[in-house]
């Protein structure tokens, strides 16, 4: 019989063990930002296996032409005999000629850190020279995890956006990237009576790459608060970065750009929107509400809204009711996608997580706490760079019905009987926002639903025999 004490949720517990980082290699950022940023080029600076890494990784896009490129160093470049400001100028002239971008992208690597190249002196007398903005990111897996690639190149972005509004109208207009996706094919004298239905506050500007449809979907859910957004980071085009001045707000929706929000506050003077991040019904509501609080909003039908969205998931959450999931940690992710799991009826005895900037995430973390509570759950454990052996041994013990993974130890658990899902597909998928909830509980049941289909089919018990011999 379970005792009432092991089943009350306790305060929760951070740990941190080997501390390494057991991920995908940040540069892969450059996958989802050269689609997301049109006009940009991506140049990784690097060695052949970085080139390896990313043409694997990205192997799935060769029938599209990217724009990005590998600057491959060789053994004169690593010791120092060959001219690096030489070699990447002719490379950064050929992409001009070849693909006139507003802006590249240089990203460093783990070579570029160990022989101390000085990417960041080189950029600016190279961007003078070929009259493109050059921008430095440091992507390098020694010092980040999977998905803070996209956070460097953010923060970098933010050191480029207009300090100033625009005077003239039509500059104005062509700045302001989220009104043209808003507005497109709209009559001039309906978006006038429109703009007239925003309460009046200060500027807002949201940073974190999402899908365009993602991207209109939470503009259009502030919409509908009064709340106008007055820029995305990053936006769809390099040349309509957001106007970023001295006490503008700004909030983030993915828990990864920690680097991104100390720029704004440290570098541009911004003020910073501590949230849940808007993934899951529960989330997205608490995103809306800070907002809201923070605007002196009065909040208008989030509890028909929510309530709607969780009687539309029925069909998935009486699959993982009452299952249990372990996070392995690998794209920092995870804490957010506990807290929703926890929601829809699930327990997490341990949440693993590379990196944990516990300031960004405390509205996140407080949220997990909450859940916890109101749904009568133990609170999971949070170790900071797990050592996957011994959390192997805490998988085999704690006998859980759903780990999700970095992609290194799906086939190994797969084959001791255990359901995985591939963490990396969180990243990719479109999470964010009210409708987008179905999307997540399609990946998580996904597993779950194939080894019931097995079950209806007898597989499970030859799989068993052949397990015993």
């Amino acid at each position: 019989m379970t005792s009432v004490v092991d089943t009350q949720p306790q305060a929760l517990t951070f740990e941190c063990e080997t501390g390494n980082y057991h991920t995908f290699c940040p540069i892969s950022c450059v996958a989802w930002l050269y689609q997301k940023i049109e006009d940009s080029f991506f140049l990784v600076i690097g060695t052949k296996t970085c080139g390896y890494f990313l043409q694997n990784a990205m192997g799935v896009m060769i029938f599209a032409e990217p724009r990005y490129a590998m600057a491959e160093l060789e053994e004169g470049d690593i010791s120092a005999q060959l001219n690096d400001y030489e070699e990447l100028k002719r490379l950064c002239l050929q992409i001009k000629r070849d693909r006139n971008p507003s802006v590249i992208v240089w990203i460093g690597t783990c070579t570029t850190e160990i022989i101390k190249m000085d990417l960041e002196g080189l950029a600016p007398r190279l961007e003078a020279e070929i009259g493109i903005p050059v921008v430095v990111a440091r992507a390098n897996g020694l010092d980040y995890a999977f998905t803070q690639g996209e956070d460097t190149v953010l923060a970098a972005m933010v050191q480029r956006c207009p300090e100033k509004t625009p005077v003239a109208e039509t500059e104005r207009e062509e700045r302001n990237a989220i009104s043209k996706l808003l507005n497109f094919g709209r009559r001039h004298e309906e978006v006038k009576a429109e703009e007239s239905e925003y309460v009046n506050h200060p500027p807002l500007v949201l940073f974190g790459s999402l899908p365009d449809p993602v991207v209109t979907q939470l503009t259009l859910e502030l919409k509908k608060q009064g709340i106008k957004v007055s820029g995305w980071l990053p936006s769809k085009r390099y040349t309509e970065l957001p106007v970023v001045e001295e006490g503008y707000y700004v909030i983030g929706v993915n828990p990864f750009l920690s680097r991104t929000a100390t720029t704004f506050m440290r570098r541009r003077k911004c003020k910073l929107i501590g949230a849940p991040f808007p993934i899951g019904p529960d989330g997205t509501r608490a995103w809306i509400e800070k907002i809201c609080s923070v605007f002196n909003i009065e909040p208008k039908g989030l509890d028909e809204r929510e309530s709607q969205i969780w009687e539309n998931l029925e069909d998935y959450l009486k699959i993982i009711r009452g299952k249990s999931v372990f996070f392995m940690g690998d794209n920092l992710l995870e804490i957010s996608l506990a807290r929703f799991l926890i929601r829809c009826g699930m327990t997490c005895p341990e949440i693993g997580i590379p990196y944990m900037d516990k300031r960004y995430q405390a509205a996140e973390l407080t949220l997990l706490e909450q859940t916890c509570q109101e749904m009568g759950v133990p609170t999971p454990r949070i170790v900071e760079k797990p050592d996957n052996y011994n959390q192997i041994q805490r998988i085999q013990e704690l006998g859980v019905d759903l780990v999700i993974t970095g992609m290194a130890h799906a086939n190994p658990l797969e084959a001791r009987g255990i359901n995985t899902k591939w963490s990396v597909e969180f990243t990719f998928a479109q999470i964010h926002g009210f409708t987008n909830a179905r999307d997540i509980l399609e990946l998580v049941t996904r597993p779950l639903r194939r080894n019931n289909s097995l079950k209806d089919l007898g597989w499970d018990k030859l799989v068993k025999t052949e397990a015993n011999g």
